[in-house]
Order: structure tokens, then sequence, then C-alpha cells
């Protein structure tokens, strides 16, 4: 015979499962942590850029298409000019490597052109001057077109193999001489920094820029000076490269005696 208590128990049972059942089943999923926010890395500076795993470097990136392009200061001054030739100038060994112009501009251009130039412009001609110009207003000639003759003369280098004149016989052609008279031009070293002065004359001294520095008052338009030292005179003009500078009766010597002419 059946016992009545076995149903009771039983119902009791499936209660209590079904209650666990249901409290699992209303228990909400755990949800994931939130990650914390990881800003990106700034990119590398340019030239420092970091080692790949095998200690290689990345080559650097290159700018943006359509970037402008950085602009670079352009140092040359190119002009071009229509004068009329003055005067001629020399180098204390002779040559012919320059000429004022009837405005008061020098015009300079290489001794190797000496011969060229001088055959083909005379004192009182109309030329064309091409070149580039410095901060004084001076020109250095590239190209030199005379209007009465049509020639033109283009600064080339000397024809390679070209006999050149010995510096023997160029220091055994100077003469001691002397000049006095008003500074009209001031000229300068490739650098910029003063080394001679051009008299109202035509007469050029030369000094070496260092020289120069000891007579800053004298170095300058306008001024009166004397000079001593060895060079040439010709039928272009006179040039020397001083061994004593000054004021007229007040020359200082530059070198020692014994030393060697500069």
């Amino acid at each position: 015979m059946q016992s009545t208590s076995y149903p009771g128990l039983r119902i009791a049972l499936l209660t209590a499962v079904l209650s666990a059942s249901a409290g699992c089943a209303a228990q909400p999923h755990p949800q994931p942590m939130a990650q914390p926010a990881v800003s990106p890395a700034p990119p590398p500076a340019t030239g420092d850029v970091p080692p790949s795993a095998d200690g290689s470097r990345a080559p650097p990136v290159p700018p943006p298409r359509g970037a402008a392009p950085v602009a670079r200061a352009d140092a040359t001054s190119v002009a071009t000019m229509q004068a009329t030739v003055a005067k001629f100038l020399t180098n204390p060994d002779g040559d012919v490597d320059g000429f004022m112009t009837d405005d008061g501009t020098l015009v300079r251009f290489p001794p190797h052109l000496s011969w060229q130039l001088t055959s083909a412009v005379r004192s009182g001609d109309s030329v064309q001057v091409s070149g580039t110009r410095d901060e004084s207003g001076n020109l250095t000639a590239q190209r030199i077109t005379d209007s009465r003759s049509g020639q033109q003369l283009i600064d080339e280098p000397p024809v390679p193999g070209s006999p050149a004149l010995p510096n023997a016989a160029r220091v055994g052609g100077l003469s001691r001489l002397s000049a006095q008279g008003q500074v009209a031009h001031v000229t300068t070293a490739p650098r910029g920094e003063p080394d001679g002065v051009i008299l109202s004359d035509g007469t050029v001294i030369k000094l070496t820029p260092r020289a120069a520095q000891q007579f800053a008052t004298l170095i300058r338009t306008g001024a009166t000076v004397s000079a001593q030292g060895y060079g040439t005179r010709n039928q272009y003009g006179t040039a020397l490269q001083a061994t004593a500078f000054g004021s007229p009766g007040n020359l200082v010597p530059l070198y020692d005696r014994n030393a060697p002419i500069p």
C-alpha cells in the first residue's frame, strides 16, 4: 500500500527546485568591466625616430602631399645697367680689372679679361653690363657689351693649359710708388670687408683687410690719404700694394722692413 506522505514530499522538493531555478534565472548576468581609455601615442619628433624591434630605425615620414615647399632666399642680386666708361682701373700687377662709370659705379671683372676688354672697349664708350651687385652698389660683371663696336665679353674661366705669368716675373716688374689724394671709392674683399681705396684720380691703393682695420677713419669716402708701396703705372692707370699708409705727413709702416712684399 503506497504511503500518502510521498506526494507531499515530492511536491515540496519540486517546489524548492523550481524556486531555486527561478532565482538563478532572475539574477542578471555580470557585465564586463569597462577598460580605461588609452590615448594614442604622439608621433615621434622629426629626426627622433624610435628603433624597431630589430634595432633599425624607420625612415622619416615624408611631408603630406600638397604641402608648400620651403622657400629659400636668393643671396645673389642680378642686375643689368647701361653706363659710360669713365676710367679704367688696374691692379698692382698692371692688369686692367675694372672701370668706373660716369655715374660713379665701380664695375669689376677678372684680370684674365684685361686684354680682351681694352681691345673692345674704350674710355667714353657706352656699355651694357650684366652681373651681380653687392650691398655697396658695385657690380661684378659677367657680361659686357660695347654699343660702339658691338663686341661682347663673357666672364669664362681661362683656357686650361694657358701659360700664366710667373710670380717672380710679376714681382720683378713692380716699382716703388707713392700716392696721395682724396678717397672716391672704398674697395672690399670677397667677404665684404674693406681692402683698399680708389682715389679721385683713379689711383688704386690696395691693403690687406687686417691692415685696413687699423685705419677706420681714413678708409671712407672723402678722406685724404697717403700711401707708399710697390705697383705699376701704365697707360690705363696706377695701382700699388701699400707698405705704408696714413694721412699726409703721417705714414704708418704696415710691415717689417725685412718681411717679404705681400
